[in-house]
């Protein structure tokens, strides 16, 4: 059974590869729901003015907390060694960054959140299968 094989020896690279992804996450989250219509905010998504900023700063909100619970997820899977959580999570980020970066036509999204993502799966697949 690969949830078995995967907590019994999992191993540092597994656990750091994880918890790089939630705080990635946590990091979105803190971007969305503090620094929307900050300078920072407005940077680093792009937005097209302050007053935008601003007037779309309670979706932000809402999107950075849906972040922090994927994050939160993530690192919950792995203190309870819950490997069904941690794949189900991941690929519902992997999802969410496709789906984003082709509703927005911006590819940075998928490159920043699915790319991430998927090597995390792959890496941790790879480790199930080879123990």
């Amino acid at each position: 059974m690969p949830r078995a094989r995967f907590f019994i020896s999992m191993n540092i690279l597994a656990i750091v590869l994880i918890s790089v992804i939630a705080l990635e996450h946590f990091y979105f989250m803190y971007l969305e729901m503090f620094m929307w219509n900050k300078p920072k905010g407005i940077k680093a998504f792009g937005l097209k003015s302050k007053s935008f900023a601003n007037e779309t700063k309670v979706l932000a909100a809402n999107q950075g907390l849906y972040n922090g619970f994927l994050a939160s997820g993530l690192l919950f899977g792995v203190f309870t060694k819950n490997f069904s959580i941690i794949l189900f999570l991941l690929c519902c980020i992997i999802i969410a960054g496709i789906y984003g970066a082709y509703s927005t036509k911006n590819m940075k999204l998928f490159y920043i959140q699915s790319v991430p993502s998927t090597i995390v799966l792959i890496a941790i697949l790879t480790i199930c299968y080879y123990i």
